[in-house]
């Protein structure tokens, strides 16, 4: 069984004291212990931003790639070998702004992949521009008189792009964090977590305390298979009206569960074999 001692690094964190990013890898290092996460089954892939880091904290398989491209390496170490836990690290802007149509297609397709988002609502790593999820009017060293552009709800737009699991958890609830993350990994298909994570040194508007006064968790009343209530439930924004919990699941099948090449093993079992195509070549000489 995986420990909390495998999951160690020499590496120090560089996370800013405070971080939201704490919490996460708190929650996502529960995760790995209790499901028995290890280098045999389990990659992470992560973007660029303050989220990338993460990878350097945890002993699992890990790949950081370019801006807004996590989830197509993730994708493609899915199709290579289906029987891995992939997990994607990215944040709103690394997913929603340069990786928007990547976020998007992974949705349709219901690949199975596990997506956390680190959600600040701020680029943080390049110390503190305007995000996709920024509020309007949001002041910041992109836009110093306020931001004019509505934000994005990454959970309706997952919903309405077609993701099968979406959810949303809080940073500084590592209890509640580490089950979501558990739950969303365990389920087959594309999975989105919306994490709100302050961002202590450049976010003044979304803190700690805005989120502890403004969260409230869904009951055993609420049913996340009823779509249209879930995409409603997905655009309650306000005071006392942010939910946290399981939005939405449904129960479809994979992208990689519906190609016959994988059906018996993964691709990565498969011996490759080498043909001749000369006689193709010479049909257009």
């Amino acid at each position: 069984m995986t420990t909390a001692t495998d999951l160690n690094t020499n590496c120090p964190m560089t996370f800013c004291p405070g971080c939201g990013n704490f919490g996460i890898w708190g929650a996502l290092k529960n995760a790995a212990i209790q499901e028995n996460w290890n280098n045999s089954n389990t990659v992470l892939v992560a973007g660029i931003g303050c989220h990338g880091h993460m990878v350097n904290f945890l002993r699992l398989n890990a790949f950081e790639g370019l801006h807004g491209r996590a989830i197509p390496v993730a994708t493609g170490i899915k199709l290579v070998n289906h029987k891995l836990n992939v997990v994607v690290l990215t944040g709103d802007g690394d997913a929603l702004a340069e990786g928007g149509n990547h976020f998007l297609h992974a949705c349709r397709r219901n690949h199975d992949l596990t997506v956390l988002l680190h959600d600040n609502s701020i680029y943080g790593l390049t110390t503190g521009q305007t995000s996709p999820t920024s509020p309007d009017g949001f002041r910041s060293k992109s836009t110093p008189l306020g931001n004019p552009d509505h934000p994005l709800h990454p959970l309706s737009l997952a919903i309405a792009a077609g993701a099968s699991f979406v959810a949303r958890s809080f940073a500084g609830d590592i209890l509640h964090l580490t089950e979501t993350i558990i739950a969303a990994t365990r389920h087959q298909g594309f999975s989105v977590v919306d994490i709100l994570q302050p961002c202590i040194t450049f976010n003044k508007e979304y803190t700690v305390d805005f989120y502890r006064q403004n969260i409230y968790h869904l009951d055993n009343n609420y049913n996340p298979s009823d779509k249209h209530a879930a995409f409603a439930k997905s655009l309650e924004w306000g005071p006392g009206q942010i939910p946290v919990g399981i939005i939405y699941q449904e129960n479809r099948p994979s992208f990689e569960s519906a190609l016959p090449q994988l059906r018996d093993q993964p691709l990565i079992a498969l011996e490759p074999s080498v043909k001749n195509i000369s006689a193709l070549y010479k049909k257009y000489q």
